[in-house]
């Protein structure tokens, strides 16, 4: 029986495991759909990134394959089966307040600061040199081994959805993009967009006192938004506004500031950041701001829709006034985040939301019962994408390897997790998220001075590199 200390692996190549990381770090790999090129069809950030993995993996001798300029993988090993390993090296928007370069990936307190950091380029140059360590050992394995990697996994997943229509599906597998020891469920992922209904009638001002003029909040269904904004004409007592204003955003002790441009009042919200699975974790700055406009005497069309926000959204992030809200004992319970909040005279309001729900939920019905109480509330669903629960029983050979590698490296238990988010396993029939996140660890995935601790991506990489080879033999 072959014995390998992992981790000396991993320490031997320490210095260019972080300058690699680093390296990768610096791209700004942001989609970017209003500047796209055929051979960058998500934008020019996140085909740098993807070309970058591509030109290194080729360099170390992995066989490179780019599949469309939206994904791609890095193959090594012989075998009829398929061991793939799920990353992706798109980023979402830095956000404000960091205090370095999101992109400047600064090594400060034995931490690489960047957006990317942990979600998830830190953990696929992690499993990226787990598998060169592999390869380069020469130790027999029988199965092949490919690192598939996607550019769209923060937004609509088009990459691997173009990948597995060209490509084959690995028979077995795991994602570095979540959280150690071993994540198993994954709840189900309903984006949509609720839309106001308009009706004539409602356009004018009438007898109020305050017009919203515009109102907007969040870029992403699964972020917690951290700013938002208003822009009022106030046709009597505007300092009287602002002070309640004020005492409002005191009273729930969020940062605020207000200012007149051009005759119009500017209210600005700043909130907390966090991964729409768990909006607990953050503060909405969309839902404090709405929260006071529906307080104010508004016009008729803006009333209906501050109202509707303030009614079923603020202070409940569980779908419960909705009437949505469902837990079980695998994955725990149904959250709502409305991550895109906007309104405007002209077009209305609309909410755009993420809903992470149980894998014993059934969305069907939970959407009927949405489209019913929307009826009722003159809202619409405009738009709707339903991605459905995985789960993988604890006795497969997948769960089963990864609980004793786990075990041997940190001498902790490995036990199963549920989460809220979606990774790349749930594209697999038989995958499971894996890391790299250690229990105990703060999530700072999609915050501001995210991070990766670099004793746990070295940790991480030993992991992944017996993981693999446990896996592949």
């Amino acid at each position: 029986m072959i014995k390998i200390n992992w981790m000396d692996e991993v320490e031997k190549r320490k210095a260019e495991l972080l300058k690699d990381t680093r390296n990768l770090l610096h791209i700004k790999s942001l989609l970017d759909e209003e500047h796209t090129f055929p051979d960058a069809p998500l934008g020019k950030g996140v085909k740098e990134a993807l070309d970058f993995m591509l030109i290194l993996g080729e360099k170390d001798g992995f066989i490179p394959k780019n599949v469309g300029n939206l994904a791609g993988h890095l193959e090594f090993g012989q075998g009829e089966e398929l061991l793939g390993i799920l990353c992706h090296v798109d980023v979402v928007p830095e956000g404000d307040g960091w205090t370095s370069d999101p992109f400047a990936a600064e090594i400060r307190d034995g931490k690489i600061y960047a957006r990317g950091a942990i979600d998830d380029k830190g953990p696929t140059m992690a499993a990226y040199y787990a598998m060169k360590i592999v390869k380069e050992l020469g130790v027999p394995i029988n199965k092949r081994v490919r690192m598939i990697i996607g550019t769209d996994e923060e937004s609509d997943w088009r990459c691997v959805e173009h990948y597995f229509k060209e490509e084959e599906m690995p028979t077995l597998g795991f994602a570095p993009d979540a959280d150690f020891p071993i994540i198993n469920a994954e709840k189900g992922i309903a984006d949509l967009d609720m839309t106001q209904k308009m009706s004539g009638a409602e356009t004018g001002t009438g007898t109020a006192n305050v017009e919203v003029l515009s109102f907007t909040s969040g870029q992403r269904y699964n972020m917690v938004p951290d700013f938002a904004t208003a822009r009022l004409n106030i046709k009597a007592n505007q300092m009287e506004v602002v002070q309640r204003y004020t005492d409002f955003m005191k009273q729930v002790e969020i940062e605020n500031s207000s200012y007149v441009e051009n005759g119009e009042l500017i209210l600005v919200v700043k909130g907390i950041s966090a991964h729409g699975m768990e909006p607990k974790n953050g503060r909405n700055a969309g839902l404090f701001l709405a929260e006071f406009l529906s307080k104010l005497d508004v016009d008729d069309s803006a009333a209906h829709y501050f109202k509707f926000v303030s009614t079923y959204f603020y202070n409940d992030s569980r779908g419960v006034n909705l009437g949505v809200s469902y837990s079980d004992d695998i994955s725990g319970e149904l959250t709502i985040n409305p991550g895109k909040l906007s309104y405007s005279p002209k077009s209305g309001g609309s909410i755009g939301m993420t809903c992470r729900y149980p894998v014993t939920n059934n969305m069907d019905a939970t959407k009927e019962k949405l489209d019913a109480l929307l009826l009722n509330e003159a809202f619409v669903i405009s738009k709707y994408k339903d991605t459905k629960p995985h789960h993988v029983d604890e006795n497969e050979f997948l769960i089963q390897t990864l609980k004793k590698v786990y075990e041997e490296q940190t001498g902790e238990k490995a036990e199963l997790i549920a989460i809220g988010g979606g990774t790349y396993a749930r594209s697999l029939k038989a995958g499971v998220a894996f890391g790299p996140l250690f229990p105990g660890r703060p999530d700072i995935a999609h915050q501001k001075d995210e991070y990766i601790d670099i004793d746990d991506l070295l940790k991480a990489t030993a992991i992944y590199a017996q993981a693999i080879y446990e896996l592949a033999k």
